[in-house]
């Protein structure tokens, strides 16, 4: 199969009326993560996070085959001492057939600029320490490795207000 060249990308935030637009995204991410494949529990996690207000959600559109290809979800992270709200960028997927065409680089700048817009001071990650595509395209962005634990890097990027 030719994999999909993709000329134009939407990245937008969505909210609880557009949470079927991810699911099976989702579904597809846990299934990378070696979890058993479950849509209705899927859209069950995705509606209560979004319904709560407990994440925050973008999607990569490909604007010519209108389809969703891509998402990030992000959780919060409170800091006393600091007094701000920062962010977990906990999960990042892009559909297989578009992967390397600069989607997930795009789905990360895009929470980097949200979390800087709303006066955090930072967005840390994990990934696993077998996911070298990924650990390449964080260090590429300008994300620092922190530790390490058996399973897991954590990265971490300092956002400038």
């Amino acid at each position: 199969m030719t994999e999909p060249i993709v000329n134009n990308i939407t990245i937008k935030q969505i909210g609880l009326t557009e949470a079927h637009l991810i699911v099976g995204l989702f579904n597809q991410y846990r299934i990378f993560y070696k979890q058993f494949s479950d849509i209705g529990m899927a859209s069950a996690f995705i509606n209560e996070r979004l319904q709560h207000n407990e994440s925050v959600i973008f999607v990569a559109i490909d604007d010519d085959r209108l389809q969703p290809v891509g998402f990030t979800q992000l959780y919060p992270k409170y800091s006393s001492v600091k007094l701000s709200k920062n962010w977990i960028l906990n999960d990042l997927y892009v559909a297989e057939d578009y992967r390397k065409q600069g989607i997930g680089e795009k789905l990360i700048k895009t929470a980097m600029d949200f979390a800087r817009n709303n006066g955090s001071t930072f967005v840390q990650l994990e990934t696993a320490i077998n996911n070298f595509t990924a650990q390449h395209l964080y260090e590429s962005i300008g994300f620092v490795k922190q530790g390490n634990d058996e399973e897991f890097f954590l990265y971490k990027i300092a956002l400038n207000s």
